[in-house]
C-alpha cells in the first residue's frame, strides 16, 4: 500500500518537477561562463616595477586559486598592442598614463595603481633643472614600444627636438642605466617606481645625478596625465641623505588595462589583490589613495566602477572566490525557481488531495443511484439487484488504497455503503412480509 501511495505521489508531482527542470535547463543557457583559472598580464622588463608588482599580484591571486602568468614586454606601448591583438593571448597589462588613447577599441581601464615617476638622470657637475639644458647631449629615451620613450618624446618635442635626432638613443631599462654609468650616454629617461632595482642603483651612484624639474607644475597643467610630485630630501636613505635635497619630479600613473571581455568576476578579485599591494601608500601618497578611478586614459570598466563605489561584491566578502562566483553565476536560475517551482508546488498539494479523494468519491455517484428514495414502490427483483450492485461496489472499495491521512474518508464511504445496504434490506424484508 505504501508503494502505491508513493507512486501516486510521484505521479502527481512529476509534471511539476519536469516543468521546473526544463525551466532550469533553459535558464542555464543564459548563465555566464565560469571565470578562467589562469590569466595573463603583460608587464615589462624583469628589472622594472611592473614585473615586481605583477609577481606580488600573482601571490595574492594564487590564494584564490587563480594563476597569473607574467608576460615580459618592451613596455606600455607594446602592452597595448598585445591587448589589442585579436588572438587574446593577454588579458591584463600595465600601461603608463598618457600612452593609451581614449578611443582604443576593445579596451577598458581597471583603475590607476600608483604614481610612476619620470626619472631623468644625467652626468656632469653642472646642475640641470630644465630639459633644454640637455640639448645636444646623448640621451637614452627608452626602447621602441616603451612608455618611457613615449613620454620622453612628448616632453622633448616641446623644444623642437625631432624624433629621429641622432642624439636620442633607443635604450631603456637596464641597458640605458648601464650605458649611463659607463659614460656611453649623457642622460637617460626612466619611468619606474622608486623601489625599482635600477632606480635604486642610479640613486646611489656617485657618477650620475637626478634632475629636479624646475617647471614641474607647468608640465602637470599642460599634460593632464602628469602630476607634479616631490621626492623629499633623505626619503630614500636617511643616513646617506638620498636625495640630497627636495626633488621635483613628474609622474604619470601606472594604469591597469584589460580587454573588454575580461570576466566580470575576476575584475573584483584582481582589484582586491591590487588594493592589498598598493593600498598602503608609498613615498608620494598616503594610504588609501590607490588604486583609484582617476588619472585614466581609457573608459573605466563598469564592474571596476562598482568596486570603487561599493567595495567587493557581497558574496566575495563571505565566501571563497570559487563559491561566490558559482552562486553569482547561478543566480539567474532563481528565475525558474520563483516563476515555476513555487507556484507549481502551491498547486500540487491540492491536486494531490483531489487525486486521492477521486478514488473515494467516484463511488458516491453509483451509491446515490442505489439509494432508492421510495423503496416501497420497487419490486423485489429490483431490490435484490440493488443489493447485488452494492456488494459489487463494496468489493471494489475494499481494493482502494489511500494514504493513512485519507483513511477516514475511505471508512466513511464504507459506512455509507452499509447504511444504504440496511436501507435496502429493510425495504426487501417489508416487501416479503
Amino acid at each position: 500500500m505504501q508503494a502505491r501511495s508513493t507512486r501516486s505521489l510521484l505521479k502527481t508531482f512529476a509534471p511539476a518537477v519536469a516543468i521546473t527542470i526544463i525551466g532550469f535547463v533553459i535558464a542555464y543557457q543564459f548563465v555566464d561562463p565560469a571565470p578562467p583559472g589562469s590569466i595573463v598580464i603583460a608587464t615589462g622588463a624583469e628589472e622594472g616595477a611592473y614585473f615586481l608588482y605583477a609577481r606580488r599580484y600573482r601571490e595574492q591571486l594564487a590564494a584564490d586559486g587563480i594563476e597569473l602568468e607574467l608576460r615580459n614586454s618592451a613596455g606600455s606601448v607594446e602592452n597595448l598592442r598585445l591587448l589589442e591583438d585579436a588572438s587574446g593571448q593577454v588579458d591584463l597589462a600595465f600601461v603608463q598614463g598618457g600612452v593609451a588613447t581614449a578611443d582604443a577599441p576593445g579596451l577598458v581601464s581597471l583603475g590607476s595603481l600608483y604614481h610612476e615617476p619620470l626619472w631623468v638622470f644625467y652626468r656632469g657637475e653642472q646642475t640641470v633643472t630644465r630639459l633644454p639644458e640637455l640639448l645636444g647631449r646623448r640621451i637614452a629615451i627608452g626602447e621602441e614600444g616603451s612608455g618611457t620613450r613615449a613620454i620622453a618624446l612628448t616632453l622633448l618635442e616641446d623644444y623642437a627636438i625631432e624624433r629621429g635626432a641622432d642624439s636620442l638613443l633607443p635604450l631603456g631599462g637596464r641597458a640605458a642605466a648601464q650605458a649611463l654609468l659607463n659614460a656611453e650616454v649623457d642622460a637617460a629617461f626612466f619611468v619606474a617606481g622608486p623601489d625599482a632595482p635600477l632606480i635604486q642603483e642610479l640613486l646611489y651612484a656617485d657618477t650620475v645625478r637626478l634632475m629636479s624639474f624646475a617647471r614641474s607644475a607647468a608640465y602637470a597643467r599642460r599634460y593632464h596625465f602628469l602630476s607634479a610630485i616631490t621626492l623629499p630630501e633623505g626619503v630614500i636613505d636617511f643616513d646617506a641623505n638620498i636625495p640630497a635635497q627636495d626633488t621635483q619630479l613628474l609622474a604619470p600613473t601606472a594604469n591597469l588595462v584589460a580587454r573588454n571581455d575580461f570576466h566580470p568576476a575576476l575584475v573584483s578579485l584582481v582589484l582586491q589583490a591590487v588594493s592589498r599591494v598598493h593600498g598602503g601608500g608609498d613615498l608620494f601618497v598616503p594610504p588609501g589613495t590607490f588604486p583609484a578611478p582617476r588619472y585614466l586614459d581609457l573608459a573605466l570598466d563598469q564592474d571596476a566602477r562598482r568596486y570603487y563605489e561599493h567595495g567587493p561584491p557581497f558574496l566575495q566578502r563571505y565566501l571563497p572566490f570559487w563559491a561566490a562566483s558559482l552562486v553569482d553565476r547561478l543566480k539567474i536560475m532563481l528565475v525558474p525557481l520563483l516563476t515555476l517551482l513555487i507556484p507549481l508546488f502551491k498547486i500540487m498539494p491540492p491536486a494531490y488531495r483531489w487525486q486521492v479523494r477521486k478514488k473515494i468519491y467516484r463511488w458516491y455517484r453509483e451509491l446515490q443511484a442505489l439509494d432508492i428514495v421510495h423503496p416501497g414502490a420497487e419490486t423485489a427483483a429490483r431490490l435484490d439487484d440493488c443489493l447485488v450492485q452494492l456488494d459489487r461496489i463494496e468489493d471494489e472499495v475494499r481494493k482502494v488504497e489511500v494514504p493513512l491521512s485519507y483513511a477516514d474518508e475511505l471508512y466513511s464511504l464504507r459506512l455509507h455503503l452499509d447504511l444504504v445496504r440496511k436501507h435496502l434490506r429493510g425495504a426487501r424484508t417489508r416487501l416479503a412480509g
